[in-house]
């Protein structure tokens, strides 16, 4: 199975090898260090996604500022996440990988908007 790692927008590098190939039942491990912005701002939220060939892309989660995350339901026992505010990285973890998990996986940045209402 090979699993391809990618950055998906401006601000966002990637400490992670361009791809990396994992055998059925083992688990990966994949670091997106951020840059241009801080994981505890409020304005920004930091995603994982993926986009396995021939497939709509999956949303796998997102780390909010405060550190709680938003998951997705279908993935949730396949992928677990955590951050490091120090390092500025969020981490996902997937175990049991299986070959239908060969995608690429992409690191994004989510830029939030407060509207007013005058």
């Amino acid at each position: 199975m090979l699993i391809s790692v990618s950055t998906g927008v401006y601000g966002v590098d990637l400490i992670q090898p361009d791809s990396m190939i994992v055998q059925p039942g083992q688990s990966l491990t994949v670091t997106c260090r951020v840059s241009g912005y801080s994981l505890t701002d409020s304005s920004y939220a930091t995603s994982w996604i993926r986009q396995r060939e021939g497939k709509q892309m999956d949303w796998i989660f997102t780390m909010w500022s405060g550190g709680s995350s938003t998951n997705n339901d279908a993935l949730k026992n396949k992928f677990s996440v955590s951050r490091d505010t120090s390092a500025q990285t969020v981490t996902i973890t997937g175990q049991n990988l299986q070959p239908e998990d060969t995608a690429v996986y992409y690191c994004l940045l989510n830029i939030l908007w407060d509207f007013f209402v005058m």
